[in-house]
């Protein structure tokens, strides 16, 4: 008869207060759900959801180098310190917490692991949908991703509450648009927090286009970023709404001749990336469009930034984009912006760059009417 490690007062243990003691903590709460910044891979946006309530953890982001997605305070842990061992790991969580592990006698060979049941879904009514437009909070938002108008028509305002949990009773709103569940996907800026949720079940979204030409995109607002520059595209559109739905995606994408790929410049895009074109090889990258940006929407609301006030969108299509010699790449918000005009003709030469040395970017634009 074999000892075995008692790890109930473990699987027990409060995950906010395990984080917290790592010196993680959360960047917002959306429902019974907290939402940090991944500690198990790069990124800016938060999206690893926790609801402590029931002990479960979920990374919207897509798996870390462990593979694991979600779980039990064993299942992070496991994540955290990979690849230690899982008595490892154990011995590191009971150090953490400061819980004692104690013993007791079992004829197994092995510690059994119990998993916990999947969450239900959270209990939360819409109470009425709009068309864009009518919240000026939501609008002022749209705005300033710079697809206020792609927005119109193809996303909508979505009021709901919840009926239980810390806010229950509470309303709120959120720009949206619907997955192929009808299930809500929702943003909106909260504070300096961009926030995102579901309400229901995540899937992909589909907008069905030209039978043979499909087009990928990681988030929705790339999405419409895109549309911002391509107009008068008809092709068939995928939005994952997670990297985590991508074999979903390979599995609708795969009757199309002609695919383009808009992922996110970071880890989990390129795994993405590189997982999606292993299953299908002829889908093709184009994430060039975007370089020196993490996606398509942070370059549109760059170039916007650099915009003079009478000018319209610097106009780009597949075949006509910028260079990466004379892109306006201000990743830095609260960089100052410098502008300089030359005249020459009957047009000026606009630079923008941030401070700091940059070297000037050059655009020829045309000068305004001015009476």
């Amino acid at each position: 008869m074999s000892k075995l490690i008692n790890i109930d007062g473990i699987r027990e243990a409060s995950i906010v207060d395990f984080l917290a003691r790592l010196g993680h903590h959360p960047a917002h709460r959306s429902g019974g759900e907290l939402f940090y910044r991944s500690m198990l891979r790069e990124e800016n946006t938060p999206s690893l959801a926790v609801n402590d309530g029931i002990g479960i953890w979920f990374d919207h982001g897509g798996a870390n180098q462990s593979g694991i997605k979600g779980g039990n305070i064993i299942d992070l842990a496991m994540s955290y310190w990979y690849p230690a061992t899982f008595y490892e790991v154990i011995q590191k969580i009971s150090d953490v917490m400061a819980i004692s592990l104690s013993e007791q006698a079992d004829t197994s060979e092995k510690v059994k692991r119990q998993r916990t049941a999947p969450p239900e879904e959270p209990r939360y009514t819409i109470n009425v949908v709009k068309e864009i437009g009518n919240h000026p909070a939501i609008v002022q938002y749209l705005q300033s991703r710079g697809i206020l108008e792609q927005a119109r028509g193809r996303m909508k305002e979505v009021y709901y509450s919840f009926n239980s949990g810390p806010n229950e009773g509470k309303k709120f709103f959120s720009a949206g648009w619907q997955n192929e569940h009808g299930s809500w996907e929702l943003r909106n800026k909260i504070g300096q927090t961009d926030f995102k949720a579901c309400l229901g079940r995540k899937s992909i979204s589909f907008i069905a286009g030209n039978p043979d030409k499909l087009s990928v995109f990681e988030g929705y607002m790339d999405y419409l970023s895109w549309l911002r520059d391509n107009p008068h595209s008809t092709d068939s559109i995928i939005v994952l709404n997670s990297v985590n739905l991508l074999e979903i995606a390979v599995d609708r994408a795969a009757g199309y001749q002609e695919i383009d790929l808009y992922f996110d410049r970071d880890k989990a895009g390129s795994t993405a990336l590189a997982n999606f074109q292993q299953k299908l090889p002829h889908a093709t990258d184009r994430s060039e469009v975007y370089k020196g940006y993490n996606d398509y929407n942070e370059m549109l609301m760059a170039r916007l930034r650099c915009r003079l006030p009478w000018q319209d969108d610097y106009p780009r299509t597949r075949s006509d984009h910028l260079t990466s010699g004379n892109r306006p790449k201000l990743s830095n918000p609260f960089l100052t912006n410098i502008f300089k005009t030359h005249h020459h003709g009957n047009y000026y030469y606009l630079g923008c760059s941030p401070i700091f040395n940059s070297p000037l970017l050059r655009h020829k634009v045309p000068l305004p009417n001015i009476i």
